[in-house]
């Protein structure tokens, strides 16, 4: 089994269950694994035969610039593009970071994950 990875990708969204949130925006970090055995012989040298994790920051990327109120919304988008594109993965997580999020007291982070 292989697993690739995109951490830490940054965003400026406006995702949000609040309507202040949907129009000031906030900072988002995405982090993706997505583990899969290759159908392919890897020795190939081909990209064809892996999963390309510049194909999955361009689905995170669309993904967020569609706005919504809940994360979960966004990360389940972000897994089922994935497996759209990939329909061999085995498994797929999805982890959000919403930076600053609108509470009453100092939060560095809220964060969702799924795994699929």
């Amino acid at each position: 089994m292989i697993t690739i990875a995109v951490h830490g990708a940054a965003f400026f969204a406006y995702h949000g269950f609040y309507p202040e949130e949907q129009k000031l925006g906030t900072k988002f970090i995405v982090d993706v694994e997505v583990d899969f055995t290759p159908i392919n012989n890897l020795k190939e040298d081909k990209i064809a035969n892996t999963v390309d994790y510049e194909r999955i920051y361009k689905l995170i990327s669309a993904q967020m610039t569609q706005t919504r109120k809940l994360i979960e919304t966004v990360a389940q988008s972000i897994a089922d593009d994935i497996k759209t594109l990939y329909p061999y993965v085995d498994k797929i997580h999805v982890s959000i970071k919403k930076v600053n999020p609108p509470l009453p007291g100092r939060v560095e982070y809220s964060r969702i994950a799924i795994t699929v």
